[in-house]
């Protein structure tokens, strides 16, 4: 797979490169160079291949310049070997995409998995070390952590407000043998993604400790989501025998961009409807429209590094043929007060508790009125955390609270003995001279 920037087309560069270098010097985000006919793959897995085998079947079609397809397989047997998404149908024409089976109840964690066991593999290869260093305030952290918490050749420091760092396991600490290294920094978020800002904006500190990102800035995050898809595929194509949409919420559009880039590889599906946002809303006429798209790339800023956004990778998508936006992204404006009705009249209807996220997505297909007649049409809903996250709310609108299952059991509680710095720079860089001593 090659890639280019979404500032610079011409200037090519390796799926490895992408994945260590994961910041282009024009500011820009790392997206697929060319489409990719996954169509034989696709139409050749069913119910009974497993998301690892779907996963590794896909990794070596898309990695394949590149990576044989053993070390392929092996990047996502390892990724994945112990967990998957699943599918529920819910009635004739709604199933619901739960992402939230890895090791922390997080979507993010399919996406760190993979991204963790390619990086390590590679740098095996190589015989490398490299450093990622990400901002959490709780769940991400978690998230992060198991999937980087074994790895030889890779380390991760976590960067947490003061009081924040929470919920790790023992055993993925640096000091009892693991590989992450929780640091506090004296403030709030904002301080701690200003330092993240510094950080990877010095190319030789960068460049010094072979430093990368594990958020969706990189694209190694984004391409194992677009997985999701094809495990979805596999499970309806034998149900459904009209159309497919996907109903997905917005959060960054990391979701959105995989699901896109899963249709240039042609996965069957006729749209995505999502709840609308400033940045990706309807014009008074309906369609679809991308607000960021009249802000001309040569005058916006830098890809963020610590609150990363993959807008700009759906309006590369775009770029040659805007009407095909408008042709398969439906956003919907969608009230707090509408997701909170949803919430209710599902859980009585099916007995299962949306988080707002995906409550937010499912409003927008009500508010589109895509599915009230009588069709052949399917959808998938994705929904995206474990419901135990918003626990307070969720017992709120549906009068009793989630179950909590045993693995999220201690999430909360604090890390003992973790280094605080005021959130200058150098005593960053002094706590990446001491992560490397141990490498």
């Amino acid at each position: 797979m090659k890639l280019v920037s979404t500032r610079n087309n011409h200037q090519v560069v390796s799926f490895k490169q992408a994945i260590f270098d994961c910041m282009p010097a024009d500011g820009g985000l790392y997206v697929p160079y060319s489409e990719h006919d996954l169509r034989s793959w696709i139409l050749h897995m069913n119910e009974q291949t497993a998301f690892s085998a779907i996963a590794g079947s896909l990794t070596a079609a898309l990695l394949k310049e590149e990576i044989s397809p053993v070390i392929s397989e092996r990047i996502a047997a390892a990724a994945f070997k112990d967990f998957s998404p699943r599918l529920r149908q819910l009635d004739d024409r709604l199933f619901l995409l739960e992402l939230f089976h890895g090791p922390t109840g997080n979507h993010r964690d399919f996406g760190f998995l993979w991204l963790a066991s390619a990086l390590e593999h590679l740098l095996t290869m190589d015989e490398k070390q490299a450093i990622v260093i990400a901002s959490s305030t709780g769940a991400g952290g978690r998230s992060m952590a198991a999937a980087f918490g074994n790895k030889k050749h890779l380390k991760l420091i976590i960067l947490y407000p003061k009081g924040c760092a929470r919920g790790l396991k023992p055993e993925h600490l640096v000091q009892n043998g693991g590989s992450v290294y929780p640091v506090e920094v004296d403030g709030d978020n904002a301080d701690v993604e200003n330092l993240i800002r510094l950080i990877y904006q010095e190319r030789n500190i960068i460049e010094k400790y072979n430093l990368t990102l594990a958020n969706t800035v990189n694209i190694g995050r984004i391409l194992p989501q677009v997985f999701f898809y094809m495990f979805a595929f596999t499970r309806i194509k034998t149900r459904t025998a009209g159309e497919i949409f996907y109903a997905v919420p917005s959060g960054n559009y990391g979701n959105l961009a995989a699901g896109l880039y899963a249709w240039k590889f042609c996965l069957p599906v006729n749209g995505f409807i999502t709840d609308a946002t400033p940045a990706l809303t309807c014009d008074d006429a309906g369609p679809c429209c991308c607000m960021a798209s009249s802000v001309p790339l040569a005058e916006r800023g830098h890809a963020d590094a610590a609150v990363p956004s993959s807008i700009e990778r759906l309006e590369q998508i775009f770029s040659v043929s805007p009407a095909v936006m408008k042709s398969i992204i439906f956003p919907a404006a969608v009230s707090d007060q509408e997701a909170e009705n949803l919430i209710r009249l599902s859980y009585k209807r099916y007995g299962i508790m949306f988080d707002t996220a995906t409550a937010h997505a499912y409003a927008a297909v009500q508010n589109r009125n895509m599915f009230k007649r009588q069709g052949v049409e399917s959808l998938v809903l994705v929904s995206k955390d474990h419901p135990a996250f918003e626990s307070d709310i969720l017992s709120r609108i549906c009068g009793e609270p989630p179950i909590i299952p045993e693995y999220l059991h201690g999430i909360d509680t604090p890390l003992q003995n973790v280094p605080l710095i005021t959130g200058r720079k150098e005593e960053l860089i002094h706590i990446l001279n001491l992560v490397k001593e141990v490498q």
